[in-house]
């Protein structure tokens, strides 16, 4: 059962959005940047408390995706891709981003905290930053 509600184009444009961003990183990176988007969809806490469905986390603006400023975003989705994004839409979680709302890819170390909250961990190029349970206490529930 999903996590959040997703049409064939959700899933389509969640599987492009995955693939531009972390595709560097190999499938479990772009599994991880999907666990950071369904959090910033399923969550009503800070910048995402007006975020609903995956078209508005995607394009979300100021505070999205770097990658649909560019071309690579806008090409048709694999289907490899498609089946990654179906997981991360059905409930799958990655450590170190299962409970994440941030990342990005430093040029060296991660910092220990982004946007004043801590570092989940490292995979690959990314590093993840997971709420504190007092900041978004709802990207700890379950489903």
């Amino acid at each position: 059962m999903a996590v959040v509600k997703a049409n064939e184009s959700d899933v389509k444009m969640l599987a492009r959005l995955i693939r531009a961003e972390a595709e560097g990183d190999g499938k479990l990176g772009m599994l991880m940047v999907g666990n950071v988007g369904i959090n910033r969809t399923r969550v009503r806490c800070l910048d995402f408390e007006n975020i609903n469905t995956i078209p508005e986390m995607v394009y979300q603006s100021p505070g999205g995706f770097e990658a649909t400023q560019k071309g690579y975003f806008y090409q048709r989705a694999r289907q490899t891709d498609i089946n990654l994004a179906r997981k991360v839409i059905q409930g799958k979680r990655y450590h170190p981003a299962s409970y994440s709302l941030w990342f990005f890819a430093p040029t060296g170390n991660c910092p220990d905290q982004w946007f004043g909250e801590p570092l989940a961990g490292r995979y690959k190029s990314h590093c993840f930053y997971t709420p504190s349970e007092g900041s978004c206490p709802g990207v700890y529930s379950t489903y």
